[in-house]
């Protein structure tokens, strides 16, 4: 069984224990994180023992913050946000805290910039990593990165690289095949990259973003997320893949709207079926 999870569902998340049924109900077994203040420690009890009895994994909690932003002060702000999120991750039994790395273009949150992929982002990646899990000292979430195009981590390669040089157990790897499509020879070959991310990141993957890409014809490169089904990713070598790892890693539909969810999730489940993989 591969742990599906993501938005979409009919109940807001006030009432944990209902929350969790709703993601029964839905067929999830994966959930992202219901909003919880790092010093609200009952409802912190609360969204672990709903899901929990529900059978519910709660997969990620999201940071979402520039964490190279050259402005000082929000870089300080912003990564005391992601240690506070790391935390959260940790008291209710997330699998992880993930953000983007972000950028050094200043007031964005992970615009292009000529340094974003240079040895001196790789440095400050590093860097913030470790002061993240050195900060909160995580014992059972880790915190992970966002596959991104133009930031890094850029390639398996890369984040294999960053894995070694950050050398903190408790930095995991995030999988979005997605994010490292970038030109149509891995557009059209992208099960050879979802091979190469489970072959080389295998046992650090902590979650993974389920969506779906299409190449425009048009003059310049244009590629476009799309509905699970109306693009072309591998699903049955990512399932695959996934199933193979023979552990619980949750796998999150995201960047979707109201009923959209609900459609990729039966295409998944249509894509599933013939190689023997359920959902729970």
């Amino acid at each position: 069984m591969i742990r599906l999870g993501g938005h979409g569902l009919p109940v807001g998340p006030n009432d944990p224990e209902e929350f969790a049924r709703a993601h029964v109900d839905f067929g999830y077994r994966a959930a992202y994180c219901p909003p919880c203040e790092i010093g609200d420690a009952d409802r912190q009890r609360a969204i672990e023992a709903a899901f929990a009895a529900n059978d519910v994994m709660i997969a990620e909690v999201g940071i979402w913050r520039n964490l190279l932003t050259p402005d000082a002060t929000d870089r300080r702000k912003n990564i005391d946000f992601a240690c506070e999120k790391l935390a959260l991750a940790d008291a209710v039994g997330a699998r992880c805290a993930v953000s983007y790395i972000g950028s050094f273009e200043a007031g964005t949150e992970y615009a292009p910039h000529p340094k974003n992929l240079s040895d001196e982002a790789f440095d400050a990646t590093v860097a913030t990593a470790r002061t993240i899990i050195d900060m909160v000292k995580p014992k059972r979430a880790r915190f992970a990165l966002e596959m991104m195009q133009y930031a890094l981590p850029d390639s398996v390669d890369c984040y294999l690289d960053l894995i070694r040089a950050i050398d903190r157990d408790a930095f995991a790897a995030h999988i979005d095949p997605v994010n490292l499509i970038m030109t149509p020879r891995v557009y059209f070959d992208n099960g050879r990259l979802i091979r190469e991310c489970f072959e080389k990141l295998g046992p650090h993957i902590a979650s993974c973003h389920a969506k779906d890409i299409i190449l425009h014809d048009r003059a310049a490169l244009h590629l476009d997320e799309v509905i699970i089904g109306q693009g072309v990713l591998d699903y049955a070598t990512y399932l695959t893949e996934l199933e193979r790892l023979g552990r619980d890693v949750p796998l999150m539909l995201e960047h979707l709207e109201g009923n959209d969810y609900a459609i990729a999730r039966d295409a998944l489940k249509s894509m599933a079926e013939p190689l023997g993989i359920s959902f729970g």
